[in-house]
C-alpha cells in the first residue's frame, strides 16, 4: 500500500534548503536534470523574483515517490521578512524537514522554527547540510540539538546503531520494554516516536554533492507513519495565488474524504446582519461556490485531476471566497498565525490612479492577508504591513511586474497595539428615528499575547439568540481601534452582558453600532496601556565589539542573558523594543567591519516604556474619529439625538452591571 505524506522544507536563509529539495527530487526521479539556485534555474524557483534574489519567496509544492512513498514536498521561504508564507504551510504538513546549515549552527530563526513546529505538533526530520564546507563540525551541531531543543535528537544516517538504542528506549516505556524483549527496536516503533514528536530523527550531508540524500529519502520511509483521514470531507486552506492568466488559485490539502471537480464548497457563512425589522430573526447564509479545476502542482507544472483524495495537496479554481488558514467542510476552525508584521508603511504612487494602485494591492492582499492593506480616508493614502525592507522591495517588484505600476514606500512606523488594565462596562445605544438597539459589554484584560476573544453571558430571555449571535459577529468582524493612538487592540476579552432590542423597530445594523459604540465608549473610562512589539535578537560579534554591543542594547532599553563566547567570536541574545532595534544590522555591520551578523524576529508585544510622550507626539483624538465614536444617539420626541460618551450612562435603559 502506498504511505502518502506531505512533508515541508524549513530553514534560514542560505541553510541550501531549496538545494536539499532539488537533490530529494533528482535522488528520487522526481527530475532528471539537476538544477542549482545560484544559476537560477533550480525546479522549485519558478518565480523570476525568487531566481534573481536566489531565495524562496513563495512556497509550492513538488511531488516525487520513492519506493512505496508517495511525498508531496512543500518547500517555504527560509527570509524572516517572508515568515507569514512559511507559517501558512504549518497547519498541513504531516512531518517537517528543518535544514541546519553545519556552518552557521542553530541561528536565531532556526530557534523560532523549532519552536512553531513544536506549536503545531509537526513531527520533525532534521537534515544537518554543508557538511563539506570548513568548519562543519557535525558532532558540535547535534550536541546542540539536543542541549537546545530535544535530547530525542539522534543520528539515524546509518539506521539506529546500537550504542543509541538504549537512550532512544528511554523516551518511551513500551519501547523500553520491546528493547528488554528483543534487544531491538523495530522501525514501526521508531516512526511512532516520531509521530509522538519524542523522536527527531537527523540525517548529516551535503545537499550540493547529493551526499546524505539517499540516507535522507530512506529514513522518510522507514520512519514515517500513514496518517489516518475519516470519511467526511474536510479540507485545509493554506496558501490564495493567481496563475500567469489571473486565475485565482486556492491551495488546499484535503484532510478527509474526497474532493471531486464541479463539487459545491461552502467557502463562507455568516449572520446576515441587516435582518428583518420586528422579525427577532437576522438569518444565517451559507454562500457555496462550485470547484472548476483541481491541480497537481510540482514546480511551475501541473496536471488536472478529477477528484483530491484524502491527503492530496491541490490547487483549486473557481473558489473567491476563500482565505489561508480557513478550513473547510469538517475542518471549522480558522487558524490564526503566531507571526505577524510589526511596521506599517503609507505607499506612495505618483503620477498613478491611487484606487487602481489600491485594487492592485487589495489583489496581493488576498494571496497574503497579513499586508493588512487599508485606504485612510482623512490622509488619502494607503497604509499596508510588512515583516521587513526584502518584503518591501519583493512588493514594488511584484507591483510592477504584474500590474506595471512603479511605486514607492515611507518610512515604516511602528505597529503599535493597545490593552486595558482592569475591567470596565461599556454601553452603546443606537435609537435614531425607527431604529433600537442597546448592547452592554464587559471589557477584561488577558494574558499578553492572547489577542482578542469575545463570549455571552447574556440569557436567552434577555435577549434573542439570534441578535446575540449577530452582536458576536459585529465584535469579529471589525479591527478595534484604541483611543490612545487608534492602534488595534489586543489581549481582550469582551462578553456580552445584556442587550435590548425593539420588536417593531429593530434591524441588525441597529446593533452593530450599538456594538460598536459600546466598545469605544468602555475603552474611554478605562485605563488604557499602549503596547509596543519586541524583537527576540542574536548578535554573533567579533570579541572586541562585544562592549559597543552592550552598551547599545542597555541604550535601546533592552535585555540580554549572559555573553556566549565561541573562539575569536561572542554571541549575544536577548529582546529589545522594535523601535529602537529596527536599523541596528546595519550599525552593526559598519562597526563590526561586516563581521558581525543579526537575527532578529518578533517575539510579542510588552507596554510601552514611553507612553505618555508616545501618545502626545502621535496626537490621536478619539472624539474625533467618527467612524469609531464613543457617543449614543438616542430619541425624544420623534427624532433622534446625541449623547457623549460621558452621559450616555445616565440615559441607558437597562440596568448597569458592577463595573459601569
Amino acid at each position: 500500500m502506498v504511505k502518502r505524506i506531505v512533508v515541508g522544507m524549513l530553514a534560514h536563509v542560505d541553510a541550501g534548503k531549496t538545494t536539499l529539495s532539488e537533490a530529494m527530487l533528482y535522488r528520487g526521479g522526481g527530475i532528471r536534470r539537476l538544477g542549482r539556485v545560484d544559476h537560477g534555474d533550480a525546479y522549485l524557483d519558478t518565480n523570476d523574483l525568487e531566481r534573481q534574489r536566489g531565495i524562496t519567496i513563495f512556497s509550492k509544492p513538488a511531488r516525487l515517490t520513492y519506493r512505496d512513498v508517495d511525498l508531496t514536498l512543500i518547500d517555504t521561504p527560509g527570509h524572516v521578512d517572508f515568515s507569514a508564507e512559511m507559517e501558512r504551510v504549518l497547519s498541513v504538513l504531516d512531518y517537517a524537514l528543518l535544514v541546519v546549515d553545519a556552518t552557521a549552527g542553530l541561528e536565531g530563526y532556526v530557534d523560532t522554527l523549532w519552536r512553531l513546529l513544536a506549536r503545531y505538533g509537526v513531527p520533525t526530520f532534521i537534515f544537518i547540510n554543508k557538511l563539506d564546507a570548513p568548519g562543519a563540525d557535525a558532532a558540535r551541531i547535534l550536541e546542540s540539538c539536543k542541549q537546545r531543543w530535544s535530547p530525542g535528537c539522534f543520528d539515524l544516517s546509518r539506521g539506529l546503531e546500537h550504542g543509541d538504542m538504549e537512550d532512544v528506549a528511554l523516551l518511551d516505556e513500551d519501547v523500553m520494554d520491546e528493547y528488554l524483549k528483543t534487544e531491538g527496536i523495530s522501525d514501526g516503533s521508531l516512526a511512532r516516536l516520531v509521530v509522538d514528536r519524542r523522536l527527531f530523527p537527523c540525517f548529516l550531508g551535503s545537499a550540493l554533492r547529493l551526499d546524505g540524500v539517499y540516507a535522507l529519502l530512506e529514513g522518510l520511509e522507514r520512519y514515517t507513519l500513514s496518517p489516518g483521514y475519516g470519511s467526511e470531507f474536510g479540507a485545509r486552506v493554506f496558501k490564495v495565488s493567481h496563475d500567469d492568466k489571473g486565475a485565482r488559485l486556492t491551495w488546499l490539502k484535503v484532510t478527509g474524504g474526497d474532493l471531486p471537480v464541479k463539487s459545491a464548497v461552502i467557502t463562507d457563512a455568516h449572520n446576515d446582519s441587516e435582518g428583518q425589522a420586528g422579525s427577532g430573526k437576522t438569518g444565517y447564509r451559507e454562500t457555496s461556490e462550485t470547484i472548476d479545476q483541481l491541480r497537481l502542482y510540482s514546480g511551475a507544472s501541473y496536471r488536472l485531476t478529477d477528484c483530491a483524495q484524502a491527503g492530496s495537496v491541490v490547487a483549486a479554481t473557481g473558489l473567491d471566497l476563500t482565505r489561508p488558514g480557513q478550513g473547510l467542510g469538517c475542518e471549522r476552525k480558522n487558524l490564526e498565525p503566531v507571526l505577524e508584521p510589526v511596521l506599517t508603511y503609507a505607499v506612495t504612487a505618483e503620477g498613478l490612479d491611487p484606487h487602481q494602485v489600491l485594487k492592485a494591492l487589495r489583489i496581493l492582499e488576498d494571496e497574503d492577508p497579513l499586508l493588512h492593506v487599508v485606504w485612510q480616508e482623512q490622509l488619502q493614502e494607503i497604509h499596508l504591513r510588512l515583516m521587513g525592507q526584502v518584503q518591501l522591495e519583493v512588493i514594488q517588484e511584484e507591483l510592477e511586474r504584474r500590474f506595471g505600476m512603479q511605486v514607492s514606500f515611507s518610512q515604516g512606523g511602528i505597529l503599535y497595539r493597545e490593552t486595558i488594565a482592569a475591567p470596565v462596562e461599556g454601553v452603546g445605544h443606537f435609537e435614531p428615528l425607527r431604529h433600537y438597539a442597546e448592547v452592554h459589554l464587559l471589557l477584561e484584560p488577558t494574558e499578553p499575547g492572547s489577542g482578542l476573544s469575545f463570549a455571552s453571558t447574556c440569557s436567552l430571555d434577555r435577549l434573542d439568540g439570534n441578535w446575540q449571535r449577530l452582536i458576536m459577529t459585529h465584535l469579529a468582524e471589525k479591527e478595534h481601534l484604541g483611543v490612545l493612538t487608534g492602534s488595534p487592540l489586543t489581549d481582550m476579552r469582551i462578553t456580552l452582558l445584556d442587550g435590548r432590542g425593539h420588536i417593531k423597530h429593530t434591524e441588525g445594523g441597529d446593533f452593530r453600532q450599538a456594538t460598536y459604540r459600546a466598545v469605544r465608549q468602555g475603552l474611554m473610562k478605562a485605563r488604557n496601556i499602549l503596547l509596543e512589539p519586541w524583537y527576540h535578537f542574536r548578535l554573533a560579534i567579533p570579541q572586541a565589539n562585544l562592549g559597543r554591543a552592550m552598551s547599545d542594547i542597555y541604550r535601546m532599553k533592552g535585555n540580554f542573558s549572559e555573553p556566549q563566547a565561541d573562539g575569536d567570536t561572542v554571541e549575544l541574545e536577548g529582546d529589545a523594543p522594535v523601535s529602537q532595534m529596527r536599523d541596528y544590522a546595519i550599525e552593526v555591520s559598519t562597526y563590526s567591519h561586516g563581521r558581525g551578523h543579526l537575527v532578529c524576529f518578533f517575539s510579542g508585544y510588552r507596554p510601552c516604556q514611553d507612553q505618555d510622550a508616545l501618545v502626545d507626539s502621535i496626537g490621536y483624538d478619539p472624539e474625533s474619529d467618527l467612524e469609531n465614536t464613543p457617543d449614543s444617539v438616542f430619541c425624544a420626541h420623534g427624532a433622534g439625538y446625541p449623547v457623549k460618551w460621558n452621559k450616555v450612562e445616565d440615559f441607558m435603559h437597562l440596568p448597569g452591571g458592577r463595573y459601569i
